[in-house]
């Protein structure tokens, strides 16, 4: 992937772009902030590396994950849900930094959630192939609060369904500093990304890292 390519292919693109109803990206948002949200991330992986987690039925996923707040999203044999320990450590995790809270309650409120307050920030690593299939956001308790989504590193595609895994998908180019917002009508909609491809990016190489905000407790 030429990154330069990529983003004269963006040049022309609105800041921010309606999916539907509740349904939001604001094209470089997050970019301003990028430097305190990598090395805050560091600071997190100290604590909590990135590891490979096994669903339910057994399946290493591609996606390398690890999380940070109060609460921390895990799945294992017995199941998909929240934790306050991490598993690996047997510690709670990581403080989610304030340069973490602050992204996710502005872009909310860009998106017309106003009071937005994450107590859980998924951290997903993908590499080139990585994916994730097509899923609800549905282990958390209080369905009235959105989803926030930050994509820092290589470029990807976003893959944006209905409220059936049957339902059409749109599939949306998120670059660096893209954060995607759903909540409302849109909080139960299904989503995925397709498979990461090659690339380098100037800050975090051949990765794509994702930050997932959601209120979980």
């Amino acid at each position: 992937m030429t990154m330069d390519l990529f983003e004269a292919d963006r040049a022309s693109e609105p800041l921010s772009k309606a999916l539907g109803p509740g349904a939001l990206v604001l094209r470089g948002f997050a970019t301003p902030r990028e430097t305190a949200l990598l090395a805050d991330l560091q600071d997190v992986l100290a604590l909590a590396p990135f590891r490979h987690m096994v669903t339910p039925g057994g399946f290493r996923m591609s996606v390398a994950m690890t999380n940070c707040g109060a609460l921390g999203w895990i799945t294992d044999p017995t199941g998909y849900r929240y934790d306050a320990l991490d598993p690996q450590s047997g510690h709670p995790w990581p403080r989610m930094p304030a340069s973490f809270l602050r992204l996710a309650t502005d872009a909310a409120a860009q998106a017309g959630f106003e009071g937005f307050v994450p107590d859980a920030c998924l951290i997903n690593r993908y590499a080139p192939g990585a994916r994730l299939s097509l899923h609800q956001d549905s282990n958390e308790r209080d369905y009235r609060e959105p989803i926030v989504s930050v994509s820092l590193g290589l470029p990807a595609v976003f893959l944006f369904g209905g409220l059936a895994r049957a339902d059409k998908t749109v599939r949306v180019s998120l670059a660096h500093g893209d954060v995607v917002v759903w909540g409302g009508p849109a909080r139960l909609r299904y989503n995925g990304m397709l498979p990461l491809g090659e690339g380098q990016h100037p800050l975090t190489e051949g990765y794509r890292i994702n930050l997932t905000f959601r209120k979980a407790g």
